[in-house]
Order: C-alpha cells, then sequence, then structure tokens
C-alpha cells in the first residue's frame, strides 16, 4: 500500500498544516508553499505574483492586482519614452568604453518590457498552472521537499548574490537610471527562476512514479513466488488500482509539461534573444578594445568597465545553462518511465495487469509516453535547439568576420 496510504497520510498532514500554518525554514521545506516561499516574495514584491495564498489554494488578490497594474503601466511609459528618445543617437561625446553597456542595457529593457508585459497577460493561465502543480506535489514525501528546498534556495540564493553583482556592475559603470533597469532585469531573473523551479518540482513527481514502478516491479517478482493463490489473487487486484492511479498522474504530470511550456515559451524566448544580443554586443566591443594597442593604456575605469562586461556575459550564459540543464535532466526522468514500464512487462506473467499496462483504452503509460516524448518532447527540444545552434552559428560567423576585419585593420596600422 505504498501508494494509497502515502497519499492518505500526505493529504492529512497537508491539511493540518495548513490549519496550524507554515512556518518557513530556508533549505528546510515541507510543502510547495514553503519550497516556493522566497521566489514568491520576491515575485510579490515586484509586482508580478499578484496572488493570494491561501492553505491549499491560490486566489487572485486585488490589492496586489492593482499594484501589477500600476507597475506594468510606469515601466511600459518609461520604456517607450526611453526608446522614442534619440539622446543616444544625438550626443557627439559618446564614451565608447560604456557604449556596449548602453546598448545592452536598452536591450534589456526592450526584451524585459515584453516579459513584463506577458507575464501580465498570462497571470490567470499561471495561476491555473500554479494550482494544478501544488495539487500534484503534494503526494511528493517529506524527503523530497528537503532534497528540493536545499538545491532550489541554494540556486535562488547564489543566482541573488549574482544579480546583485551584475547590478552594482551597472551603477558604477553607466551614468543611467538605475531603478527601473534594477527593476526589470529582476524581473526577469525572477521569472526564469520561476519556471527552473516548476521544472525541479515536475521532476521529482517523475522521480516518484519510476520510485513506484521500480517497487512494485520488485513486490511483484520477489513476493508472488511465495503467496498463497488467494492472496497472490489480492495482491494482483490491489496493483492494478495502483497501476490505475500512476497512470492518472502520469498523465496528469505530462499534460501540466506540456501546459507549462506553452505558457512560458514566449518568456523563454524572449530570454534567449536578450541573453544572445547581451552577449553579442558586449564581446563586440571587448574583442575590438582586446585588439587595439589602447589595452597597455588601459585606465582603472576602463578595467572596470570591461570586468562588469566579462561579469555580465557569465551572468547570463550561465543563467541559460542552468535552463538547459534541467530541463534535459527532466526530460531523461520522464524518458525513464518508459524503460521502466518495459522492465515490469517482461517481469510478470499475469495476463490482466500486462492487459492494463500494454493495451487497454490507448492511455496506458507505454502508449502516452510513446505519444508525449516522442512527438511532443522531441518536438520542442529540436526547436529550442534550432534556436539555439542558428544563434551561435550566427555569433561564430559574426565574430570570425569581427576578428579577420580587426587583424587586418591591425595590420596596416
Amino acid at each position: 500500500m505504498f501508494i494509497s496510504l502515502t497519499n492518505f497520510q500526505g493529504e492529512r498532514k497537508r491539511v493540518k498544516r495548513g490549519k496550524q500554518g507554515n512556518k518557513w525554514q530556508l533549505f528546510y521545506a515541507k510543502d510547495f508553499q514553503s519550497l516556493m516561499y522566497p521566489c514568491f516574495m520576491f515575485c510579490r514584491i515586484m509586482g508580478i505574483f499578484p496572488y493570494k495564498i491561501n492553505a491549499t489554494t491560490f486566489e487572485v488578490s486585488k490589492s496586489h492586482y492593482i499594484l501589477s497594474i500600476i507597475f506594468i503601466c510606469i515601466h511600459s511609459i518609461y520604456i517607450l519614452v526611453m526608446l522614442l528618445s534619440s539622446s543616444l543617437v544625438a550626443r557627439n561625446d559618446i564614451n565608447m568604453s560604456i557604449l556596449p553597456g548602453v546598448l545592452g542595457y536598452k536591450c534589456i529593457f526592450v526584451f524585459g518590457g515584453f516579459i513584463m508585459v506577458i507575464t501580465f497577460i498570462l497571470r490567470k493561465p499561471q495561476m491555473r498552472i500554479l494550482q494544478i502543480i501544488l495539487k500534484i506535489s503534494s503526494k511528493l514525501p517529506s524527503e523530497s521537499y528537503k532534497k528540493l528546498s536545499r538545491l532550489i534556495h541554494a540556486k535562488d540564493i547564489i543566482g541573488s548574490v549574482s544579480l546583485i553583482g551584475l547590478i552594482l556592475f551597472f551603477i558604477f559603470t553607466l551614468q543611467i537610471n538605475c531603478y527601473f533597469y534594477i527593476n526589470i532585469i529582476t524581473v526577469v531573473f525572477q521569472m526564469d527562476m520561476l519556471y527552473i523551479n516548476y521544472v525541479f518540482v515536475l521532476k521529482a513527481c517523475f522521480k516518484r512514479i519510476n520510485d513506484n514502478l521500480m517497487y512494485m516491479q520488485d513486490y511483484m517478482t520477489f513476493d508472488n513466488m511465495r503467496d498463497s493463490r488467494l492472496t497472490y489473487q489480492q495482491k494482483n487486484v490491489f496493483l492494478i488500482i495502483e497501476l490505475k492511479a500512476l497512470k492518472k498522474e502520469h498523465l496528469t504530470l505530462s499534460d501540466t509539461v506540456k501546459k507549462l511550456n506553452i505558457i512560458f515559451s514566449m518568456q523563454l524566448v524572449a530570454t534567449v534573444i536578450m541573453t544572445f544580443c547581451t552577449i553579442t554586443i558586449n564581446l563586440y566591443y571587448y574583442i575590438t578594445y582586446i585588439l587595439e594597442v589602447q589595452i597597455v593604456l588601459m585606465s582603472t575605469w576602463v578595467i572596470i568597465t570591461h570586468m562588469s562586461f566579462l561579469f555580465s556575459f557569465t551572468y547570463y550564459i550561465t543563467k541559460i545553462a542552468i535552463v538547459i540543464w534541467v530541463c534535459e535532466t527532466s526530460k531523461n526522468e520522464a524518458l525513464q518511465i518508459t524503460t521502466s514500464i518495459h522492465d515490469i512487462i517482461n517481469s510478470i506473467t499475469d495476463k490482466q495487469i500486462k492487459y492494463e499496462v500494454v493495451t487497454k483504452k490507448k492511455t496506458t503509460f507505454l502508449i502516452y509516453i510513446k505519444l508525449f516524448v516522442r512527438d511532443r518532447t522531441k518536438k520542442e527540444f529540436k526547436l529550442w535547439k534550432s534556436l539555439l545552434c542558428f544563434c551561435s552559428n550566427l555569433e561564430l560567423t559574426f565574430y570570425v568576420k569581427l576578428f579577420d576585419n580587426s587583424l587586418n585593420q591591425f595590420s596596416n596600422k
């Protein structure tokens, strides 16, 4: 009774915690709300989390909703004014050492503002997906939440420290209004962290299914040989019930993954484009300065400026790498279910259980995994892979030509 009893006990503990109130502790989460508490609080401060957290549900808060509208309107007006102004083009005394930072700054405003608007428009679908993940994750054991809290909270702390360092570099190196820049770059960071945290939780749910399937396989392989016929039939009935519950849970998880990718797809695309644009601008001017004789005569100000660009480069590359890594590991965890199902099919002899696993209603694990993983997941990852390869090839070609032209100019001098 490794599923039903666990679900019943988990539901009782969850309701009890909801009545008593949750005490949040760093690196020691007990449920989904305490796990996501730091991220939710930062998102609420930034005006992108207009939800009220109850014991087991999320509801739209009118006060936070109005705050989000004001927040979006102010930033949208500022971005439009900044883009329509031609101060950067009209100035003749442009400091070339800070020009890449200014261009990257405007790039972040364009795509960051887009992410903020999309987040506000999709607030209701995000609340629904949040409610679904809350319900699914309620079946996770406390040990899974402890492991997730160590990983997620450590990631959020390290990411926040890196973000603060990036902001401080821009404050001291760029003569710009940093208030709106800090808000936008923090919103983009929090939305990326929110997506990563959701994927981490879904990965833990897939792992729970895998663990239950492995336990089921051992249960059928080693215990059935010693049981009487009556006990054997009773256990088969129990296994079929538990298998149906796992099938239903897997279908819900797979649909949740699809909805999550649809909701966050535009934000992730904007993040990827913003990252490559920022890296391209920074590396262009950095390589230009490296290949000039002026590198020897650098002042302390120019050195600090270049350090800020290198720090920005490392920050964006690391964030994209984390997104790719968590998606890849979650996909592998979902694919592992296919192997577990094949192992169960090969290890059982009961025809009724095989019928439940393989053929019934075409909604079984095996059939649905083939449809979901091979068609949906591979197409989505192929699309992301094509986008990343296109951007990488475009940047590589650009830098090769830049390097050749710079060498030719340097040799002519």
